[in-house]
C-alpha cells in the first residue's frame, strides 16, 4: 500500500474510556450494592447502560472502532486475574459462592480475608490490584466478561475491538503468592498462561471479533534479555495460532526501546505506539527497524494523560511522517482515556478563554477524529478546526495567566543552602526528643479522619448558600473537637486535626494557590470507587495567604499533645494535578515548593512542632526508564527539601508515601532528609521496612500496620504481629506505629475500632521491649 492509500485508510479509535459516567453513576451503583441498597441485577443494568452510552457517543463522534473489555467494576487487572482463573486460594470459596461478591472480596477484602495488594499502574495515579502467582498456580480461561461486552457492542451495530491486558505485562505486574519461594518469578509461568490466552482469543473470534488488542505497557520499561525473549516467544506463539482474531499489540506511557524490534518482527497484524512528546523516540526507532510493512500502526498522537488541547498541525506532521512506515496508519490517543475527566464542556465556572485550552476525554475524541480526517483527506478538509486550534494555542501562549514575574524572580534566586536543614539529622533528633518527649513506638495517624456525609452536606450547603461561612466554620470546629477528643481518649501520642475542612489533599491547596484551576466535574478514577478531581496547573504558583495555620492552631488549642500540621508536598501537588506542559516539571516544582515553604514557616511560627509534608506520589512519578530517573529525583528531592529546609532543628518534619514499590527509591527517600517517614506496609507484610533496613536508612520510620483501603478491622494481635516484624528491621527508638494512609474514605465505626487496636498493639509490643 502506498503512503497515499495508507492515509486514505486512516481510521479513528481509542484504547479505553472513563468508566464512571457523567455523574459517577457507576460509583453510586457499586457503593449502593455494597450497602445492600442496590441489587446485583440493578448494578449490572447500570453498568450495561453506561457501556452502551459510551460506545454510542464514541461512534457518534466519529470513532470508527470502539474498545470493549476496558470497562470494569473495580480494576482491569483484577478482571484479567478472573479471566485467567488466577484466584488466590483464600478467595476461591467466596468466588465460587458468588462471583460478584468474590470479585469485590479480592478487591476490598472481608473481615476474615485480606484483599489483593494494591499499587500504582506504572507512573499514573491509577491503582491496580496485584496478581498473586506461585509455582502451583493453575490457570483456566474464563472469557465470559470479554465475550459478553463484545457481543453488546456488536449488537449495537458497531465495529468493536476487545482490549485485554497482555500476558507478558500481566506476569510482570504480578508478585509471588504467599508461601511461594522468595526467588520465584511469575514470568516463568508464561508457557502455562499462553494456552489460556489462546482459548480466550478463540472465544472472542467466535463471538465476532476481527481484532483483539493486547496491552503490553510493561515493555516500555527497562527489560532484561530474558524478558524480551519471553515477549518474543509469547507473540510468536500467539501469532502462530490458527483460530484467532487479528492481533494488535499496544504499548504506551513511554518509548518502547529494545522491545520495539522484538514486536515489529512478531507475527502479529498490528502495533499501537505512543508518539507524544514523552515517547517521541518511538518514531526514529520505528524507522530504524524498517517500519511495519504489511502491518497496521495505531499512532497515539493525542496525549491521553493530560488535559491541554492538542497541537493539531504538529500531530498531523508526525502522522505524515509515519505514513511511509506501515501498511495502514490509524489515529488514537497515546493511552486509554481513563486517565482524564469526561467532558470539559461541563465546566461552567472556568473562564471561556481558558476553557478553549482544555481537552478532556470527549474533546480528545474529537481531536482524534479530526486528525484522522485530516490525514485521510488533507488539511483543507479540517481547515476550520486547524484555525480554531491555532487560536487556542496562541491564546494560552500569550496569556498573562501563565507568567508571574515576581514568582520567576524568586525561583531564580534560590540557592543550594535554601534546600538544606541547618543541622544534621542526629542533632535534630536529639532536639526533637527533648522537646516532644514521646514514648518508644509512638503512635499517630497519617492525617485525615472520616469525611462523613454530614461534612460533605455542610460543604454543599455552604456552596449553595443554605448556610453562611460562620455556620460552616462552627461545623468544622465541632468536627475537630470530636477528632481531637477521640484521639486523646484512644491514647494516640501525636494527633492530627482530621482535615474536616478539606475536600481533597491536592485540590484543597490548589484552590488557595495562584496559578491553579479547580474543576467541578473533572472526576478521574484513582482506584475502585475512589474518584478524585485533579486541579489544573495553568500558570505560575504563589501563596497569597496562610492555608492551614488557623485550623491546625485551633486543634492544638484543644490538647497538650502535639498536633501535626498537614501539607501536601510539591511533587504530589504536580503528580495529582494536570500539569502545564509549557515548561520543565522541575521549574514548576520549585514554584510550588516555595509557596509551601511559606506555609511551613507560618505553621512553625504559630507553635506547630510536628509538620508532615506528604509525598505519596514521589515513587509513582518516577520515570519508567532508568536513564531518566536521576534527573527527576534530583529536582523532586530538592523540591521537598526546599519546602522544609527553613525550619528550626527542634521542629520534626514528617513525610508519607503509600501504595507503590519503594525499593528502587530508598536513596531518594533518604535524600528527602525528613525526620520521620510513614509508608504503606500492611498488605506487603512490612516489605518496605526490610528495604529501608537493607539500605541502612538512618532516620525514623512508620511502616503501616493497618490497611485503610479495606473495610476490615485488623485485630490488635494482627497489628502487633506486623509491628514485631517491623522491629526486626527498624530499631524501636526509630519505629513509629501508624496506619498505611489517611482515613478519609473509612467510616467512623471501623476507624474507632482499628485505631484502638493499633494503640493496644503498640502498648503490648512496647511492654515486650527490654528496659533501657
Amino acid at each position: 500500500m502506498t503512503p497515499k492509500s495508507a492515509a486514505a485508510a486512516a481510521r479513528a479509535t481509542v484504547y479505553g474510556y472513563p468508566r464512571q459516567g457523567p455523574n459517577r453513576e457507576l460509583k453510586k451503583a457499586i457503593e449502593g450494592y455494597w450497602k445492600g441498597r442496590v441489587t446485583a441485577d440493578a448494578l449490572r443494568a447500570t453498568a450495561a447502560q453506561l457501556r452502551s452510552t459510551t460506545w454510542r457517543q464514541l461512534a457518534g463522534a466519529g470513532i470508527d472502532e470502539v474498545p470493549t473489555g476496558d470497562f470494569s467494576y473495580y480494576d482491569h487487572v483484577l478482571d484479567t486475574t478472573v479471566m485467567v482463573g488466577a484466584i488466590p486460594d483464600r478467595h476461591r470459596d467466596a468466588v465460587a459462592a458468588d462471583p460478584l461478591d468474590g470479585y469485590f472480596a479480592m478487591a476490598r477484602g472481608t473481615q476474615d480475608v485480606a484483599p489483593l495488594e494494591m499499587t500504582k499502574w506504572f507512573d499514573t495515579n491509577y491503582h491496580y490490584l496485584v496478581p498473586e502467582l506461585g509455582p502451583d498456580t493453575v490457570f483456566a480461561a474464563d472469557s465470559a466478561k470479554q465475550v459478553a461486552e463484545l457481543t453488546e457492542a456488536l449488537g449495537l451495530g458497531l465495529a468493536a475491538r476487545p482490549v485485554l491486558v497482555g500476558p507478558v505485562t500481566y506476569l510482570l505486574l504480578a508478585k509471588p503468592a504467599p508461601g511461594a519461594p522468595a526467588d520465584f518469578e511469575p514470568l516463568t509461568l508464561l508457557d502455562r498462561l499462553l494456552p489460556v490466552y489462546a482459548e480466550v482469543l478463540a472465544d472472542l473470534r467466535a463471538a465476532g471479533a476481527e481484532w483483539v488488542q493486547l496491552d503490553e505497557p510493561a515493555l516500555v520499561q527497562d527489560r532484561t534479555p530474558a524478558e524480551l525473549n519471553a515477549a518474543g516467544r509469547a507473540y510468536r506463539d500467539l501469532g502462530a495460532l490458527t483460530d484467532r482474531p487479528k492481533l494488535l499489540v499496544a504499548s504506551y506511557f513511554d518509548r518502547l526501546g529494545e522491545a520495539l524490534p522484538v514486536l515489529a518482527k512478531a507475527p502479529v497484524e498490528g502495533l499501537a505506539l505512543d508518539f507524544t512528546e514523552a515517547a517521541a523516540a518511538n518514531l526514529d526507532a520505528l524507522a530504524a527497524v524498517g517500519g511495519l510493512p504489511r502491518k497496521r500502526l495505531i499512532a497515539g498522537v493525542v496525549n491521553g494523560r493530560n488535559i491541554w488541547v492538542n497541537d493539531l498541525e504538529k500531530s498531523l506532521a508526525r502522522l505524515g511522517t509515519l505514513l511511509g512506515l506501515a501498511d495502514r496508519v490509524d489515529v488514537a490517543a497515546s493511552c486509554s482515556l481513563l486517565h482524564v475527566p469526561l467532558d470539559a464542556a461541563a465546566e461552567r465556572d472556568i473562564e471561556p478563554q481558558i476553557q478553549r485550552w482544555l481537552a478532556f476525554a470527549r474533546q480528545k475524541t474529537t481531536e482524534i477524529v479530526t486528525l484522522a480526517r485530516g490525514l485521510a483527506r488533507g488539511t483543507d478538509a479540517i481547515a476550520a478546526e486547524l484555525a480554531a486550534n491555532r487560536a487556542a494555542l496562541a491564546s494560552r501562549a500569550n496569556s498573562p495567566i501563565t507568567r508571574d514575574p515576581a514568582v520567576r524572580a524568586r525561583t531564580g534566586a534560590v540557592t543550594e543552602a535554601d534546600a538544606r536543614r541547618s543541622q544534621p539529622y542526629a542533632e535534630r533528633a536529639a532536639a526533637q526528643r527533648a522537646h516532644l518527649r514521646l514514648p518508644l513506638l509512638p503512635t499517630t495517624t497519617i492525617g485525615s479522619f472520616p469525611q462523613t456525609g454530614e461534612l460533605r452536606t455542610a460543604r454543599a450547603d455552604l456552596r449553595g448558600g443554605r448556610i453562611d461561612t460562620a455556620g460552616y466554620e462552627e461545623r468544622i470546629k465541632a468536627e475537630i473537637q470530636e477528632v481531637i477528643s477521640f484521639q486523646e481518649k484512644t491514647g494516640l501520642d501525636v494527633l492530627v486535626h482530621g482535615e474536616a475542612e478539606r475536600n481533597d489533599m491536592v485540590q484543597y491547596f490548589a484552590e488557595q494557590l495562584t496559578g491553579y484551576l479547580a474543576t467541578q466535574h473533572g472526576w478521574v478514577q484513582s482506584y475502585g470507587t475512589r474518584y478524585v478531581r485533579p486541579p489544573i496547573l495553568a500558570g505560575d504558583i504563589s501563596r497569597p495567604e496562610p492555608m492551614t495555620v488557623r485550623w491546625t492552631a485551633y486543634a492544638q488549642s484543644l490538647t497538650d499533645r502535639p498536633v501535626k500540621g498537614m501539607l501536601t508536598g510539591p511533587v504530589t501537588m504536580l503528580a495529582w494535578s494536570f500539569v502545564r506542559d509549557d515548561q520543565p516539571l522541575g521549574d514548576t516544582a520549585r514554584q510550588v515548593a516555595l509557596a509551601l515553604r511559606d506555609e511551613v514557616g507560618d505553621l512553625e511560627a504559630a507553635g506547630t512542632s510536628v509538620i508532615q509534608v506528604d509525598e505519596p506520589a514521589l515513587r509513582e512519578t518516577l520515570p519508567l526508564r532508568a536513564e531518566d530517573r536521576p534527573g527527576y529525583l534530583s529536582w523532586a528531592t530538592e523540591a521537598f527539601r526546599l519546602t522544609t529546609g527553613g525550619v528550626r532543628p527542634g521542629t520534626q518534619i514528617h513525610t508519607h508515601m503509600c501504595y507503590a514499590e519503594f525499593g528502587d527509591i530508598v536513596q531518594a527517600i533518604d535524600d528527602l532528609d525528613a525526620d520521620v517517614i510513614s509508608l504503606e506496609a500492611a498488605r506487603s507484610h512490612m516489605q518496605v521496612a526490610r528495604e529501608l533496613a537493607a539500605h541502612g536508612y538512618p532516620r525514623e520510620a512508620g511502616p503501616g500496620v493497618y490497611d485503610i483501603h479495606s473495610p476490615r478491622v485488623p485485630s490488635a494481635l494482627e497489628a502487633a504481629e506486623l509491628l514485631r516484624t517491623g522491629l526486626k528491621a527498624i530499631p524501636a527508638e526509630r519505629l513509629w506505629v501508624n496506619p498505611d494512609c489517611g482515613l478519609k474514605t473509612r467510616g467512623w465505626p471501623e476507624t474507632r475500632s482499628s485505631l484502638r487496636n493499633l494503640v493496644t498493639a503498640a502498648r503490648t509490643v512496647r511492654g515486650e521491649l527490654p528496659a533501657s
